[in-house]
């Protein structure tokens, strides 16, 4: 058996960088998402940006009882997240949770962890993005239910929006609205849009919307803004990012308004 190796200690410590990357985004999402960590790793994350994600307890079916129940969870899964490092932006990625928790409830559970990190929710993003776009006139579609889209209803008109027309899909699950193809989206954003909106918003992070934006924006010849691409493209512009991304969308090519 040859004896051990000498292990030596090198005497000059390396020279450490500010940051491993140079800006930090993090992303709390649902113990069930299978969307948001993708699309975001697609829209989000690069060389330069670093997303970094923590789950947190759900359990559908998604109702407004169940996803209010997440508030308690989010302060320590954002805490989970570097933990006593700072961050750019954070993201809560679940739309309907959002609108029925209230941004600034959400704000106020994230920053008792992170004191002063800029805070994102999807429909914070989306109204940021539709009126990025110009639009006040709008279309809607959602994978919920009936009594789950009546809040998200109230959030945007509340905001000024006029709704020209709402579709949900009657979902309950929130895995098997994940698993509604890209291009069933596109389907439907020809069936749902009405004549006479500005733009389409499709909520839910667990679409695959992202992946269906050209595509549902060619078929109606008109803007479409999904819940993690306003999520993402809000993400970016806070952490000064100002690259154009048509590929996934039209929004993803604008600056960030004044609110």
């Amino acid at each position: 058996m040859k004896p051990s190796p000498e292990i030596k200690v090198y005497p000059k410590r390396p020279a450490l960088d500010a940051r491993p990357l140079e800006r930090r985004v993090g992303l709390i999402i649902l113990a069930t998402d299978h969307t948001s960590e993708p699309d975001f790793r697609r829209m989000v994350a690069s060389e330069r940006i670093g997303v970094y994600v923590a789950r947190i307890p759900y359990a559908n079916p998604t109702t407004p009882e169940n996803l209010r129940k997440m508030q308690p969870a989010l302060t320590a899964g954002a805490a989970l997240i570097l933990p006593d490092e700072p961050l750019d932006a954070i993201c809560y990625s679940c739309t309907s949770a959002s609108v029925v928790i209230g941004d600034a409830e959400i704000e106020t559970a994230i920053q008792a962890a992170k004191p002063g990190v800029s805070v994102v929710t999807p429909p914070m993003a989306g109204v940021r993005g539709l009126r990025a776009l110009g639009a006040s006139k709008i279309s809607i579609l959602t994978p919920y239910t009936v009594e789950t889209s009546r809040p998200m209803a109230a959030y945007f008109a509340a905001r000024g929006f006029d709704i020209a027309s709402f579709t949900c899909l009657g979902f309950e699950d929130d895995r098997e609205m994940a698993r509604i193809s890209p291009a069933s989206l596109v389907e439907l954003a020809r069936d749902v849009t009405d004549a006479s909106a500005d733009a389409l918003f499709v909520s839910c992070t667990a679409l695959r919307g992202a992946l269906a934006v050209t595509g549902m924006e060619k078929a109606i010849d008109r803007p479409v803004v999904t819940s993690n691409q306003a999520s993402a493209w809000n993400c970016l512009r806070l952490c000064g990012d100002e690259t154009a991304h048509p590929e996934f969308g039209r929004l993803m090519t604008l600056p960030l308004p004044r609110d």
